[in-house]
């Protein structure tokens, strides 16, 4: 097994068909939609270099895509699929990984969304950031919406006006990731002067901590 994964090219547009077949087959198996796509809409997402291939020697055996709406503030990261051969083995985590990478060296203020049935995805989401979100907060752009036409359960999400289906919505938010992350570094940082003040077994006053902390937090 020789594994690489990396951004897709025109090098890789032979496997087009190929990585439609797979996401159809997927999509069955699954019982719920993969929104299906032709050769021609993941090429073209080669060419524009806004797709991740893992290839094992000269096959494929796993892919992911990226889609922009509403005027590129938010991006999905799409068409996730793994060769049956393949699963099981943690790839799908390290396509996703590298879709992940991509979309916010590609778009860093965009919001990164997507919408599953999978609990492994949904997995793997988390421990990328994500957040769960109710579908009111994904985009209002109609053109995604519009690629559920596909699965089964479209019916589902037209009858509920789009509150709810059988996916689970989550995104991940760059400025709440960043307001978390400054959040966490302060704490931090007060922490570890906690923590030399009791090594030094300093005792400042109620108003010299107060201030202090103020200038840490």
């Amino acid at each position: 097994m020789n594994l690489v994964i990396t951004v897709a090219s025109e090098k890789h547009l032979h496997f087009a068909e190929t990585i439609c077949t797979y996401m159809q087959t997927a999509a069955e198996q699954r019982g719920t939609g993969i929104a299906k796509r032709s050769p021609e809409y993941v090429s073209k997402k080669m060419e524009e270099g806004k797709a991740v291939i893992a290839m094992d020697g000269d096959q494929v055996v796993g892919f992911c895509y990226i889609e922009t709406w509403s005027h590129e503030k938010y991006v999905a990261n799409s068409g996730l699929i793994v060769h049956p051969d393949y699963r099981g083995q943690g790839l799908g985590k390290k396509i996703k990984e590298e879709i992940f990478k991509l979309s916010r060296k590609k778009y860093p203020e965009a919001r990164i969304f997507g919408i599953t049935t999978s609990l492994a995805v949904m997995k793997i989401n988390a421990e990328l950031g994500y957040k769960p979100v109710t579908f009111s907060e994904l985009t209002t752009d109609e053109a995604f919406w519009n690629g559920c036409q596909s699965c089964k359960n479209f019916d589902i999400l037209t009858r509920t006006n789009r509150s709810h289906c059988l996916c689970t919505g989550m995104m991940y938010d760059p400025e709440k990731a960043k307001t978390q992350a400054e959040k966490v570094t302060k704490e931090q940082r007060w922490q570890r002067f906690k923590r030399f003040l009791s090594i030094e077994n300093w005792k400042p006053t109620k108003k010299i901590i107060a201030t202090i902390k103020s200038y840490v937090l």
